[in-house]
């Protein structure tokens, strides 16, 4: 049974590059470690950052409350094709849903476009003999011929994992469970997924996509999970592990590893809703999170998060399927509507095959790392062109842990581009600053004007150890007027992580109009959902931790294929209280498509019951250390081609007053740098954030 801080509370966000911790005390301490990741085996670094913190505010090891824990596990065994060998089993005649899809092209134009191949290959993709009616009408029983055919199918086939999706489950699981059953009784090692208890929602395709994705990451998963717990037991951390989900929640790692979908780009969600809690002094918020792998965009209106049920990750753009047109794998839960690109840090720079210069995705990750860091890199990255620029430390970063070399940044940007294309240095290292800096642009866009908002209205909080550094460029690109640094940028999302609630969730299936909803019927569906949903959290935590019940309704227009969401705290539905929900879903759909559809049928497509259960959270404000054994002299910074190399103080966030102060300014912090160009200003409020008034450049 899980329960509240008892002594301290971890926090661990786990990056391509970089691993951070924050260790929070009963009685307000704080402290944090910002180290390399390490990819061989990444608990290595949080137990070293985990020890390094507790002996910062001498806390032994002893029982913390909980560890919070953010990661990329299930992503980047997505991105990086790196999951596990899976099968998948559906009804007669639907073996191809995954290799046609939805026919989508997000290149229009691009003749030679590839898409992405299916995560299963069709060789061990099997069929059974069912079917299911859209009314959950048995058509055709469950042959059981087929499914042992099936069976013996996929124990030849050498898989660790099976999807099962077969056609309209959602309306009826019946086949799906019994055939799960089956499989789960002649193949007891292996790891199953149903699509009925997993998104028991209309479309095929989607679907079988969510059901897929969370069979090829769930052994991967499982097997993190395990040797994360052990290693978190031998290092004298005995507590609960708790899991950051992608819709914004925390999960228990039991339920984590049952349901490892839910993981799937939940490591942006944490810094999300760290900001949220600014949404007092600025309510509209786009957050830029760049760190040194991806950089990540989000926005957060009248203090709401946003969210989506229609993402796609592993395009060039991870973001709401609207905006990828298609190019990646369909994960239709809530997830916070997040656009991710790969453009961080560590992104190396390259040449294509027409002579451009280009930035990512590929990265230069934790080993090597960017050629500075002397640890064996030679490609060039972002890093590195910051270092020439003048933005980074030439020394040292993360508080001197990080020793910089500025001959090995310079050496490996003449090397594989100065001498190719024919440039002289500042002007390549320069260039590799503005290409990365379009791509985040790409990300803001897709999160706010895309969706109908108006981006100058919006304060960018940046965070992220690069964040900071390129926010001041991308919000003037953009029209945005203030840019909000919180304490501790680098480990922000981690400071997330120990803000945020338990969550629990249970969906069904509806596609009514919602003027011809039978509101009794409705009602029992929601009771169920709220035992079910009950029930869950009934497991894992004690039953005076005092959840809070919402309904989260996913309704459209007749006709459209795409979802919005609407919200409200659960009680059972009235005539009322259905109008209030499609007034809250037509506000939206006015705000990120233009216009109401006056006089059209909006079906409610589906509802979930969510329980949010209060965390031991702690307002007490986390600082980073001051920097250690690196020197904050003015040293000449790189502002474009018109200014040129202009001397710029270099201080400390201590050293700004209320009063702004004017750029050029770098404030050098443990975790980060913010960079305040020539013609804009800075001040630290009361909160300790660092907020810059964004001004043009001199001579704009």
């Amino acid at each position: 049974m899980h329960q509240p801080a008892r002594s301290f509370r971890v926090g661990v966000d786990i990056g391509g590059t970089f691993t951070d911790v924050i260790v929070t005390s009963d009685s307000g301490q704080s402290a944090v470690a910002k180290l390399l990741s390490t990819p061989d085996d990444y608990s290595r670094a949080v137990l070293e950052g985990m020890r390094c913190a507790c002996a910062e505010i001498d806390l032994p090891p002893g029982l913390p409350g909980e560890v919070i824990h953010a990661t990329t596990i299930a992503t980047n065994a997505i991105l990086q094709r790196l999951g596990a060998d899976c099968a998948l089993v559906t009804t007669v005649g639907f073996r191809d849903v995954l290799e046609i899809g939805r026919l989508r092209l997000p290149q229009l134009y691009n003749l030679f476009y590839q898409r992405r191949p299916p995560l299963i290959p069709r060789r061990h993709v099997f069929e059974v003999q069912e079917r299911i009616g859209s009314q959950g009408e048995v058509l055709t029983p469950l042959d059981p011929a087929s499914v042992a055919a099936a069976v013996a199918a996929v124990r030849g086939s050498g898989v660790e994992s099976v999807a099962i999706c077969l056609f309209n489950s959602y309306a009826n699981p019946a086949h799906e469970h019994a055939l799960a059953a089956a499989i789960r009784a002649a193949l007891p090692g292996l790891e199953i997924s149903v699509s009925a208890d997993i998104l028991p929602h209309i479309k095929e395709y989607e679907r079988t996509s969510t059901t897929v994705i969370d069979a090829y990451v769930k052994p991967v998963v499982r097997r993190y999970l395990h040797a994360f717990r052990r290693r978190l037991d031998e290092g004298a951390f005995r507590a609960p592990l708790l899991i950051m989900q992608c819709g914004g929640g925390l999960t228990t790692a039991l339920r984590a590893a049952e349901e490892p979908v839910t993981m799937v780009e939940s490591g942006p969600a944490a810094g999300v809703l760290a900001a949220q809690a600014m949404s007092a002094d600025w309510p509209n918020l786009v957050t830029f999170d760049m760190g040194g792998t991806t950089a990540k965009a989000s926005i957060i209106e009248s203090g709401r998060v946003l969210k989506t049920s229609e993402y796609e990750v592993g395009a060039e753009i991870s973001a709401t399927a609207r905006l990828t047109g298609g190019g990646g794998y369909p994960v239709n839960i809530p997830v916070i509507d997040v656009a991710e690109v790969g453009s961080g840090g560590g992104s190396i720079a390259w040449i294509d095959s027409g002579g451009s210069l280009r930035v990512g995705p590929l990265s230069s990750g934790a080993e090597p790392g960017p050629a500075c860091y002397g640890r064996g890199g030679e490609r060039p990255t972002v890093t590195d062109a910051n270092v020439l620029l003048g933005y980074l430390n030439p020394e040292a970063i993360a508080g001197g842990a990080i020793a910089i070399d500025r001959s090995r940044a310079e050496r490996a940007i003449r090397d594989h581009l100065c001498r190719p294309l024919g440039l002289d240095l500042m002007p390549a290292a320069h260039g590799i600053h503005q290409i990365a800096n379009s791509e985040m642009m790409g990300a803001i866009r897709a999160v706010s004007t895309s969706r109908g908002r108006d981006v100058r209205e919006f304060a960018l909080v940046a965070f992220g150890g690069s964040g900071p550094l390129h926010a001041v460029e991308l919000a003037r690109a953009t029209g945005i007027r203030t840019v909000v640094v919180p304490p501790v940028p680098g480990l922000f999302s981690a400071v997330g992580l120990l803000t945020t609630t338990l969550e629990f969730t249970r969906s069904r299936m509806v596609y009514r109009p919602t003027a011809s909803l039978d509101l009794e019927v409705l009602n029992q569906m929601l009771h169920g959902l709220w035992q079910a949903v009950a029930s869950l959290a009934a497991r894992e935590v004690a039953p005076d931790a005092g959840a809070r019940f919402t309904i989260e309704a996913d309704l459209h227009y007749w006709g459209q294929s795409h979802e919005l969401t609407a919200t409200r705290p659960y009680a059972a539905l009235d005539a009322a209280g259905v109008a209030a929900l499609v007034e809250a879903f037509e506000r939206e759909h006015a705000t990120t498509y233009g216009h109401r559809a006056e006089g059209e049928q909006v079906i409610l497509v589906a509802l979930r019951v969510v329980a949010r259960v209060p965390s031991g959270a702690t307002a007490a404000p986390i600082k980073g250390p001051r920097p250690k054994a690196v020197s904050r002299r003015p040293r000449r910074a790189f502002f474009g081609p018109d200014l040129g190399f202009v001397e710029t103080a270099v201080i400390g966030r201590e050293d700004l007053a209320v009063a702004a102060r004017p750029g050029p300014l770098l404030i050098e912090e443990y975790d980060s740098v913010t960079v305040v160009p020539p013609g804009s200003s800075a001040r630290r409020d009361a909160a300790d954030r660092i907020v810059v008034a964004v001004g043009q450049l001199p001579g704009t």
